[in-house]
């Protein structure tokens, strides 16, 4: 089992930045792939950003790049989505969620951290 707590959300002006960070414990944090979904009200989850195990390589989706950036720290046992230049429409509850098997059905997820982008 993989247990993901996410913190760092919160309401910030369009333009601002934010920071979540996603905290994981239990099995070996490093040999999992991780990432960033969304989901705004009325809305279907969407992926964000992800990054594999060995930091070899990122992904992100159009709406998003070049604004936020994913990172981890194997050592902390945590991954992070730094987000600049926010705008309205990146308002939704972000979850982090971890795989060793792709991200169709990624086994594990947070509970999620609430982001408001304010106009």
């Amino acid at each position: 089992q993989v247990q993901l707590v996410e913190s760092g959300g919160g309401l910030v002006q369009a333009g601002g930045s934010l920071r979540l960070s996603c905290a994981a414990s239990g099995r070996t944090f490093s040999s999992y792939a991780m990432g960033w979904f969304r989901q705004a009200p009325g809305k279907e989850r969407e992926f964000v950003a992800a990054i594999t195990w060995g930091w070899i390589s990122t992904e992100y989706a159009d709406s998003v790049k070049g604004r936020f950036t994913i990172s981890r720290d194997n050592a902390k046992n945590t991954v992070y989505l730094q987000m600049n230049s926010l705008k309205p429409e990146d308002t939704a509850e972000y979850y982090c969620a971890a795989t060793n098997r792709g991200w169709t059905d990624p086994p594990y997820w947070g509970q999620g951290t609430q982001v408001t982008v304010s106009s």
